[in-house]
């Protein structure tokens, strides 16, 4: 299997359970339903353009036009939906988890674009932070100093408080990355 650049690998990491879900059930006659459940679901999350272009996936459609128009989210899970398909081999393992140090540099590239006003980051960030508050407990707690990190506060004494050892880590390396970001 080719190796993703980081971003992507981590967005797949974080997804692998519906993008294997995805791939079992697909054109699975035996599976609609359980499918169709899948695809409400995830519609019911805000996804409707991925459902929509995971539905063209599911009825045959391998062209890149399939996802045209999708965020890079998106982009990424249908990509990785169809390659799952065509080589089941490159399915990412549903169980594992995604390496929350990996993703500071990644957020903090957005939060830093959404707090210079870019509205695709914004929105990004934002349906992150929505998610990342319905899962709870540590995730809840990061999503809820996303905020502030928009706004500008730096200080990790306020943004930090009340996290576990490794939600801190990865507030401490979002701040990291920014006053790196900030100083070039």
């Amino acid at each position: 299997m080719p190796t993703l650049p980081e971003r992507e690998q981590q967005i797949i990491t974080a997804h692998a359970a519906f993008i294997c879900k995805v791939v079992e059930c697909c054109g699975n006659d035996q599976r609609r339903k359980e499918f169709e459940d899948l695809m409400s679901s995830a519609e019911e999350s805000g996804w409707h353009t991925l459902v929509a272009a995971i539905h063209q996936i599911a009825a045959g459609q391998r062209e890149m036009s399939a996802i045209r128009g999708l965020d890079e989210e998106d982009r990424v899970i249908a990509e990785a939906i169809m390659r799952g398909l065509q080589n089941p081999a490159t399915l990412p393992d549903p169980n594992a988890k995604p390496d929350p140090a990996l993703a500071a540099p990644g957020l903090a590239g957005m939060i830093r674009a959404a707090g210079t006003g870019n509205v695709q980051a914004l929105t990004l960030i934002s349906q992150m932070a929505e998610q990342m508050s319905r899962a709870g407990g540590p995730m809840a707690r990061l999503a809820a100093v996303i905020r502030p990190l928009i706004n500008g506060e730096r200080d990790p004494a306020a943004l930090c408080k009340g996290l576990d050892e490794k939600t801190e880590q990865v507030v401490l390396g979002i701040l990291e990355e920014l006053k790196r970001m900030e100083t070039h």
